[in-house]
């Protein structure tokens, strides 16, 4: 690490050029640096051998290191940080993450400063989709807390500091007590084997804090912490904030249940729940929800049963969510493609000259041929609304511009369309 003489920041981390220092803790420092390669900027956390060789913590520290190090390029969500680079030499360690702007839900835990409702509600959602995707690639995170979770603008979260994840394996459980007193689920606190249940009891502590501005458990020490954990029931969150629904009090209170029996035992509950409450709602905030709202909408339908949850959020961002009154033509005969649709809710029929080729149903897709003909294609057929539909609009111009992964979704699920309408058609001639 090269020093500027004129400063203790210093012009390089390994090939990185340092920008300026991003936060500083007692074992490292994170700096936000420029990798000229990627052409991005990046955030690197740094830590020193002195820290790593240190008697008393440098075993648990090395731990911490290898274990978020090791995750390089292996939770691709898009809500969590992505490990981009890691590396150890003689003088530093050094891991290599996305940068992301904005700062922590840290400051929307005070009482002057709490979010909405409805926007609770999405940071939640967004967060246990995350957290779901980590458990499925065999992560629990053990550590999860406000200062763990980035908040940019439009509630787009991010997940950070994996480096308290354990990594389960078949043949082993973490049992070390690592995590956040305050956060800790009652079998952390009991140094007891761990699974997904103990982020879900964290990712609990934090809606009631963003949606009381405390914590439901006060206490001088560690040792009475744990004796409210392991004894006592949590508050509702309405007893201090008397605009929470219900519903919502119901969702935390399950997610805090001290046995693991009682509390959710997979994350689809809770995502399903959270999803639920916004269902027909119209007295909570809005600014988050309807993404949520959609994407859980889009994973209902067949179209995007294979879609991993990544791909499915990059969808949500590229396609124009319209509303169609019945009667209306969707799609005509003759037109130039320049975009194709998916229907979400509601029926359409399909004709040509005249004559009912086809009716869509909610999960079905109209018009993909502009995507996979050749440019200025014509249209075929007429699609027309028997009934008021909402749909999704994908401009080809933007899904030329999609990721490789998403594309190769859409093609599997073409492909198939494809093959369907051959093989029905098919049965049509045979019956001429």
């Amino acid at each position: 690490m090269s020093e500027n003489t004129n400063s203790l920041t210093p012009k390089r981390v390994g090939k990185y050029d340092v920008i300026r220092v991003l936060g500083e803790g007692a074992t490292s420092k994170v700096y936000l640096c420029h990798d000229s390669f990627g052409k991005r900027d990046v955030a690197v956390k740094v830590v020193s051998q002195t820290v790593m060789n240190d008697m008393g913590s440098g075993r648990l520290m090395n731990r911490l290191f290898t274990t978020e190090a090791s995750l390089a390029g292996k939770l691709n969500h898009p809500h969590i940080v992505q490990i981009l680079d890691a590396a150890i030499d003689d003088e530093y360690g050094y891991i290599v993450m996305e940068y992301v702007e904005g700062g922590t839900l840290s400051r929307f835990t005070k009482g002057e400063n709490l979010l909405g409702i409805g926007d609770v509600i999405e940071v939640a959602y967004k967060c246990a989709r995350a957290l779901e995707y980590a458990a499925q690639q065999g992560v629990i995170h053990r550590d999860i807390k406000p200062a763990n979770i980035m908040l940019k603008e439009n509630n787009d979260v991010k997940i950070t500091d994996f480096g308290s994840a354990a990594i389960m394996k078949a043949e082993a459980t973490m049992i070390d007590g690592i995590g956040t007193p305050a956060y800790m689920s009652p079998e952390q606190h009991l140094n007891k084997p761990l699974n997904h249940q103990t982020d879900i009891y964290a990712l609990g502590i934090v809606m009631f804090m963003l949606l009381t501005g405390r914590a439901p458990f006060k206490a001088d020490n560690i040792a009475g912490l744990a004796y409210m954990v392991l004894n006592i029931n949590p508050p509702l969150p309405s007893e201090f904030r008397r605009d929470v629904p219900l519903e919502l009090d119901m969702i935390v209170i399950r997610a805090l249940q001290r046995e693991t029996d009682k509390r959710y035992m997979t994350w689809a509950q809770l995502i399903d729940e959270l999803a639920g409450m916004m269902r027909g709602t119209t007295a909570l905030p809005k600014q988050g929800v309807f993404e949520t709202e959609r994407f859980n909408s889009l994973r209902k339908l067949s179209f995007f049963a294979g879609f991993a949850d990544v791909d499915l959020w990059e969808v949500l961002r590229l396609a124009e969510w319209v509303t169609i009154p019945k009667d209306t033509v969707i799609l005509r005969e003759g037109d130039v493609g320049d975009y194709f649709c998916i229907l979400v809710s509601g029926e359409a029929r399909v004709t040509r000259k005249r004559r009912l080729i086809d009716t869509l149903k909610p999960g079905e897709c109209m018009g993909e041929m502009a995507c996979l003909g050749s440019p200025g294609n014509l249209r075929t057929a007429d699609v027309t609304t028997t009934q008021e539909v909402r749909m999704l609009k994908i401009p080809v111009a933007a899904y030329k511009k999609v990721t490789d992964s998403c594309r190769i979704s859409f093609e599997r699920v073409f492909l198939s369309v494809l093959v369907a309408r051959l093989i029905q058609a098919n049965a049509k001639l045979s019956m001429v």
